[in-house]
């Protein structure tokens, strides 16, 4: 028996060995764009970004212009960097907490987001985690990160 569990782990520690930079790659990649993709879309149409933060979100603390400002900057700068990998847990947790920021200040989100299963809030429950893992994991052996580290 002992045997068995001894080859069980070795052969699933191979392919952890081989599949986490890539699963890892992936979520940065993923969530990398979907935020990146949300810049660009405040930029194209920047009278449409400011009537939203002016009208629909609420976002705390913050007068509109300088949220949509704000908003829009971390869209589009720190999704580079998951991209690349670099300052990859920073990066990631700036992008979590982007995104808890998103579901409390737009009020369809908040009132589905606090539920298990909403389809408005789903997506961004999905991002958090994928946030959330590699806040906890690192960006992996596909990264920026990895080959300058220092030893």
């Amino acid at each position: 028996m002992k045997s068995i569990i001894n080859l069980h782990n070795r052969i699933f520690t191979i392919f952890q060995n081989i599949l986490e930079p890539v699963f890892l790659l992936f979520l940065r990649l993923w969530v990398a764009w979907v935020f990146f993709k949300a810049g660009l879309i405040k930029a194209q149409s920047w009278s449409s970004t400011m009537y939203l933060f002016s009208q629909e979100y609420k976002v705390p603390v913050l007068p509109p212009e300088l949220a949509a400002y704000l908003a829009t900057g971390v869209e589009l700068i720190i999704p580079a960097f998951l991209l690349m990998g670099i300052f990859t847990r920073l990066s990631a947790s700036i992008l979590f907490v982007f995104n808890i920021i998103a579901v409390v200040s737009y009020p369809i989100l908040t009132k589905a987001g606090f539920s298990l299963f909403s389809l408005g809030a789903m997506d961004h429950q999905i991002w958090g985690l994928m946030l959330a893992s590699i806040m906890l994991f690192g960006a992996g052996r596909v990264s920026l990160d990895y080959l300058l580290r220092v030893k």
